[in-house]
């Protein structure tokens, strides 16, 4: 396959595996499967584990353990800009950057997400290069994210393993100011942040 079709694809499938388990995302799990055989193996595994979690769970079961995981987790937030942002002034101009580059491709953030949110910056990657800059800007936040996951025990570690396998390794300066963040969590910050529809993180509202 060539390698930057097979980044589409991945890029889909990672979107479509992260993104809550409503009828529509489940009915797309045969086709996404048969797709994964034409990755690479260090991709199309880890993508593959999620892939059959998913076919085997209880539709109810797998709804609610989503939510529980990244609604009412804040180390498991889906936007990117939380994990270095948090609640401030700052987060807001990052969000604008994000919208600019929706905007500049072409496309549109679904009505009620940020356009920060993890499955929607992979679908703009699946159509844009903006959105593979986008991951590489906010690999603090992917790294964060994973290490989450990986302490929860999650399944869906296994999509972050594949996002990260399809990006640049870190630089020491991710690595250190990932590691600080880790250890002192997103600032916090109650202002300028209404246009984007943010709300206090400690009820499971969005982030």
């Amino acid at each position: 396959m060539n390698p930057s079709f097979w980044r589409i694809v991945a890029a889909r499938a990672a979107s479509l595996l992260l993104r809550y388990p409503d009828e529509q995302v489940m009915a797309a799990l045969p086709i996404l499967r048969d797709a994964l055989d034409e990755l690479p193996e260090a991709v199309a595994a880890p993508l593959r584990a999620v892939a059959a979690y998913r076919a085997d769970a209880d539709p109810t079961l797998l709804r609610a353990e989503y939510v529980q995981l990244f609604d009412f987790r804040r180390r498991c937030c889906l936007h990117l800009t939380y994990y270095t942002c948090g609640d401030t002034r700052k987060r807001g101009e990052a969000l604008v950057g994000f919208s600019g580059a929706y905007k500049q491709a072409g496309l549109a953030v679904v009505d009620g997400e940020l356009p920060d949110y993890l499955p929607a910056v992979l679908d703009l990657a699946a159509v844009d290069g903006a959105g593979w800059g986008l991951l590489r800007d906010n690999r603090i936040g992917l790294d964060l994210l994973a290490d989450s996951l990986a302490a929860e025990k999650s399944i869906y570690q296994h999509c972050l393993v594949a996002i990260r396998e399809m990006l640049p390794p870190p630089q020491p300066a991710d690595l250190a100011a990932a590691a600080k963040l880790a250890r002192t969590g997103p600032p916090m910050e109650q202002v300028g942040l209404e246009p984007f529809g943010l709300v206090d993180t400690t009820s499971g509202g969005r982030r």
